[in-house]
């Protein structure tokens, strides 16, 4: 698959795999975060059911700054793992 055949302007399927990676390693930091114990139901917000989907957004917002400011590194191996497989795929 090419970024023409796609219909992308060249270098489109580059940024979207990489926008990919980064949502892929928040997705990992979000669940490790929970792990950890940053989805305490019993935190801010008052537990019960909604407390619990708050929390959560705010984990997921959480991992997502997380890997703006540059995460642990995974958004990268993850990019350069998908450029590979595409290339594959060509």
């Amino acid at each position: 698959m090419t970024d023409v055949i796609a219909g992308l302007p060249p270098g489109g399927m580059t940024a979207r795999l990489h926008v990919k990676a980064a949502e892929m390693e928040a997705a990992f930091l979000s669940e490790m975060l929970a792990h950890a114990g940053l989805d305490d139901k019993h935190g801010g917000f008052g537990g019960g059911a909604g407390g619990e989907q708050f929390a959560s957004f705010l984990r997921e917002e959480q991992s997502r700054a997380l890997v703006a400011h540059g995460g642990i590194g995974l958004t990268e191996s993850l990019f350069k793992a998908l450029m590979q497989r595409a290339g594959d795929e060509r």
